[in-house]
């Protein structure tokens, strides 16, 4: 039987690693989720058989009850609200693995375990924690329950700094008298702490690194979980949801232009809105109909779309599609920009574009695209803001300086659709807004959308 178990183990582990290799681009992503979903089955299936179970009663109660919830949500979570459930999700990843070490630490025995074992249980409750309580504080900023802005007081890094240090300790106090259960408990806490403490000084600009962290975070703790229980196949699966959480962080990092540290520390960002115009300074800008912007179509033969979270927010990317295919019955080239960090979490653009059925061919990562901007007719944006704004490469005292953006400024012309001239979550008036190559559309992504749809169809 072990060497069955183990066979599937490995089916399980090769299937993880080519699903997650299909998961990097948009047109095999499904199939990497498939693969994923099948090597889990196996892996969940070939543990339950395992001999040292007893009594199945709580395990059955427990797959019932979590796959009510996870089709429930499945079905019911609003694409506005994916980064929210990947956020919780993580959490309770965290969570779980911090559990099971736990409920290893409280296994009825008479020897010590060894070292190894005792640190492993040690680092899964610690990072399990962490990852929990800051996944809840992250849900909390995307859901509106908490100010998205950076919440800090004075000392925040030296006082981080104490709580690592002191769970350190009390882990190495814990080593010296493993029978002493306090020590564990006061883990618990510290860690809970951390992870609250680490997150709250995190605006919302930098929430999709948050959450590729975070999930890098809950496979670590797996991976130590792993260890805990002598389960390869969580050994395996928790170090590719570490390894690749952190790549992908390393990545939304780049994409900003900035360190992991300054993400973390520097407390960027804003809730998303405030007063337009740099210190208060009236600008004018020109605002454009959706009848005078479907005149501007009428006569482009190239168009560059720019979607970012207020699209999500309006749920307009069906309608959007729908214009798309109206300006390509036309013969208009359109394609779609994707800039890294678009949205609230890594990803957010393609699942959003995708959830509308378009094709993946249209989509463009910032690199593959941002040289095509000077050659086109119009770069509409929906939605976006900080990844557009010039500032980034004009204003050296801006935190967006040196973030790559994309090129929307070199375009023909420039329709930006948003409900008003609030920054984005930096915090950071758009000087795009006032120039005179940029037409405004204000109003709701959708409605504003819907209008040039059905103005576009009756010229």
């Amino acid at each position: 039987m072990d060497t069955v178990a183990n066979i599937c183990y490995l089916i399980s582990s090769a299937l993880f690693i080519v699903g997650l290799k299909k998961l990097g681009s948009p047109k095999t992503a499904r199939q990497g989720n498939l693969l994923a979903m099948i090597a889990m089955a196996i892996a969940v299936i070939v543990t339950l058989l395992d001999k040292q179970i007893l009594d199945y009663t709580y395990i059955i109660a427990g797959i019932v009850i979590g796959s009510a919830i996870g089709a429930i949500a499945a079905k019911k979570v609003e694409m506005t609200s994916i980064p929210q459930m990947v956020a919780i999700f993580n959490g309770f990843g965290g969570a779980a693995s911090a559990f099971v070490a736990f409920a290893e630490y409280l296994k009825p025995s008479t020897a010590v375990p060894e070292l190894d074992i005792i640190i492993t249980i040690i680092l899964s409750i610690l990072i399990g924690s962490v990852t929990f309580s800051g996944s809840i504080i992250a849900f909390a900023k995307l859901q509106g329950l908490m100010s998205g802005a950076p919440i800090t007081f004075s000392g925040q890094k030296f006082a981080n700094g104490l709580l690592l240090l002191a769970a350190l300790i009390v882990g190495v106090l814990l080593v010296g008298d493993y029978n002493n259960m306090s020590f564990l408990l006061i883990i618990v806490g510290i860690a809970l702490l951390l992870g609250v403490f680490s997150v709250i000084p995190i605006g919302g600009a930098d929430m999709p690194v948050v959450i590729s962290l975070l999930n890098s975070y809950s496979g670590l703790a797996a991976a130590a979980t792993g260890f805990v229980l002598s389960n390869n196949v969580l050994i395996i699966s928790g170090a590719l949801v570490g390894a690749s959480g952190l790549i992908l962080t390393q990545i939304m990092c780049k994409a900003m232009n900035r360190s992991l540290a300054n993400v973390l520390f520097a407390a960027v960002g804003t809730d998303g809105g405030g007063a337009s115009g740099a210190g208060g300074e009236k600008k004018s800008v020109t605002e454009y109909t959706a009848e005078d912007a479907a005149l501007v179509f009428d006569s482009a033969q190239s168009v560059i779309v720019i979607p970012g979270y207020g699209l999500a927010v309006a749920q307009a990317q069906h309608i959007l599609h729908e214009l798309a295919t109206i300006l390509g019955d036309r013969d208009v080239s359109v394609k779609y920009a994707i800039h890294p960090v678009a949205g609230r979490m890594p990803g957010h653009m393609n699942v959003l574009l995708a959830e509308a059925n378009v094709p993946y061919d249209m989509l463009y990562e910032m690199d593959d695209i941002n040289e095509e901007f000077q050659n086109t007719d119009i770069a509409l944006v929906i939605g976006a803001n900080d990844v557009i704004n010039p500032a980034a490469r004009t204003d050296k005292d801006s935190p967006l300086w040196g973030m790559p953006i994309l090129n929307v400024d070199q375009a023909r012309s420039v329709m930006i659709i948003k409900r008003s001239l609030s920054p984005g979550f930096a915090g950071v008036d758009n000087s795009l807004f006032y120039d005179s190559k940029t037409m405004m559309l204000f109003g709701d992504a959708k409605g504003m959308v819907t209008e040039l749809a059905k103005e576009m169809k009756n010229l």
